[in-house]
């Protein structure tokens, strides 16, 4: 996390950082439903290079995440946004990191666990959930129950 986007390591990660801040974003949003317009409007394609610096993700991996082809992410970045759709699944992997960044307190943890198979999960990977909303939400659902010591 040495890049100039990367908040100082004592600081709470947020879903502004992960996806660059008004570096990237032009300007923060102020509440979640700020974030509507964004998605509306296209989240810049810079956004995928600073969640990928953070998250260590490779590109297949975030394409397969996002549910979007590694050709069409490549095609993104040379127009410099995404379309709606994209930047609303952007948008969630982007909130799932986060939080599994609070529940773990410490981002590398966070990864760790998006990428290892999850008993409570079916067995899957919670990364490899992330591409349908039913399948966030039970990610999201499963950082729950960490943070209330539940067993997940």
């Amino acid at each position: 996390m040495s890049t100039d986007l990367a908040p100082s390591v004592h600081a709470s990660l947020t879903v502004d950082d992960l996806l660059g801040g008004p570096q990237v974003l032009r300007r923060v949003p102020r509440s979640p439903l700020d974030w509507v317009t964004f998605i509306r409007r296209g989240i810049p394609a810079g956004a995928l290079d600073v969640l990928t610096r953070f998250t260590g993700l490779t590109q297949a991996e975030l394409a397969s995440a996002v549910g979007i082809s590694e050709r069409t992410l490549a095609r993104r970045k040379r127009e410099g946004k995404l379309s709606s759709e994209e930047s609303s699944k952007l948008l969630r992997l982007a909130r799932v990191v986060a939080r599994g960044a609070e529940v773990f307190e410490d981002l590398d943890a966070s990864i760790h666990w998006l990428k290892s198979a999850n008993a409570s999960l079916g067995g899957a990977t919670p990364l490899s959930l992330l591409d349908t909303d039913i399948g966030a939400e039970g990610v999201m659902d499963t950082l729950g129950r960490i943070e209330q010591g539940v067993f997940a």
